[in-house]
């Protein structure tokens, strides 16, 4: 009896693990509401910024 308590006592934490899991996603962004084409438009927005940013940092003289 003892290895179908361990099952539902497993059970029992991986519920727990996955419920609290859909509340904070981690790694993943969460829906803006946006629509993909806005999406992808931000993101590319953000990507020149980086850049920008990155050969600012390479043309600064040591």
């Amino acid at each position: 009896m003892t290895r179908g308590n361990q099952r539902e006592l497993a059970r029992q934490k991986n519920m727990k693990k996955q419920s609290g899991r859909s509340d904070s996603v981690k790694g993943k962004r969460q829906d803006d509401g946006l629509s993909a084409a806005a999406c992808k438009q931000r993101d590319s927005e953000i990507m020149r910024q980086k850049q920008k940013k990155a050969n600012e940092k390479k043309e600064e003289p040591k």
